[in-house]
């Protein structure tokens, strides 16, 4: 077994550790007693979301989309890998890769993946705000406020980052071919990567001079699907019997997940759910928030392994696998 496995089954015996120690022995009752049709449910949302970013896909992709079925399976195989890789750092490599033998470019894939993190962030800051004028109304505790203040200021400042390196990406790339000459290049390796950066470049305009109408469908789908997605928190902790508004679970998911992307572990595995039981505990105490982790990451992150893995081997195969798994060994 490699080592980048190693690593994902490691994290992976972590995850389920925190919600034990957390929950103790009543654990185990709590998961038990929770509404089989509500999970049925929760997983049907996941279902759903997939299908809305196999739609999300096509339109971005236009006359050129693959076929329904073929684009939900790449959809669903992008997930595991990002699911899989630290900070989803293979989402992008699977979903090129996938694209590519469907005869699309390799600049048009990495562009589509872009536009659609675009659309995610853009939906993640209109949230964050939201939130916080929710939370203006609201009495919250100042440590939860200063949390939401600074994941508002660094989604904010993450668009206006990318604001400024599209409008001066040609000093951007000017300065990037200085730095990769007085790093010793050859003259082929520079000419090949700026062949690369301007075909990617090229691709993203495309991609973002759409119709208004297809990008604004883009965004609702972004919208619809991540609003199912984020439910999944607060509809488990209703299974359980513990009531916490929406947007309060909306904030202790987004910054769990932030933490756990930036333990740069496959999925955040581990420090997610430290990060969710360290805010959700004082919430809802400690039995209700260690059960209510356990069903929403097995929604959100076990069942996209189980249900990604197969078809993930299936469209992209071992080979590319292997090369995930090595590229989180380096």
């Amino acid at each position: 077994m490699s080592r980048g496995l190693w690593l994902l089954a490691g994290a992976l015996l972590v995850a389920l550790l925190v919600p034990l120690l957390l929950g103790g022995s009543g654990l185990f009752g709590r998961l038990a007693n929770f509404p089989a049709d509500l999970l049925l449910l929760m997983l049907g949302m996941v279902l759903l979301g997939w299908l809305l970013n196999s739609l999300r896909l096509q339109l971005l992709l236009g006359p050129r989309r693959p076929p329904p079925l073929r684009a939900f399976g790449i959809v669903i195989a992008t997930e595991f890998a990002i699911c899989a890789t630290p900070a989803g750092a293979g989402g992008a490599l699977t979903m090129m890769v996938l694209l590519m033998r469907q005869g699309i470019t390799a600049a048009r894939g990495t562009a589509v993946f872009a536009v659609e993190q675009l659309c995610d962030l853009a939906f993640f800051a209109c949230a964050l705000i939201g939130v916080l004028f929710y939370a203006m109304t609201h009495a919250v505790s100042t440590r939860l406020a200063g949390l939401l203040a600074l994941a508002a200021f660094l989604m904010i400042g993450a668009l206006v980052l990318l604001a400024l390196l599209g409008r001066f990406h040609r000093q951007v790339f000017r300065f990037n071919g200085w730095l990769i000459g007085r790093l010793g290049a050859k003259p082929r390796f520079k000419r090949r990567w700026a062949r690369r950066l301007l075909g990617f470049r090229n691709a993203l305009g495309e991609s973002l001079s759409l119709p208004w109408a297809i990008l604004l469908g883009v965004f609702a789908l972004t919208v619809i699907h991540w609003l199912l997605r984020y439910s999944v928190l607060y509809l488990t902790l209703r299974g359980l019997g513990s009531e916490l508004a929406w947007a309060w679970t909306f904030v202790v998911q987004i910054l769990a997940l932030t933490a756990g992307q930036f333990s740069l572990l496959p999925g955040g595995a581990g420090s997610a759910e430290l990060a969710a039981a360290a805010l959700l505990a004082p919430l809802v105490g400690k039995s209700s928030s260690a059960a209510a982790i356990v069903i929403w990451r097995f929604v959100t992150y076990y069942f996209y392994l189980i249900a990604g893995a197969p078809v993930f081997l299936h469209l992209a195969g071992r080979p590319l696998l292997r090369k995930l798994v090595r590229t989180r060994q380096r």
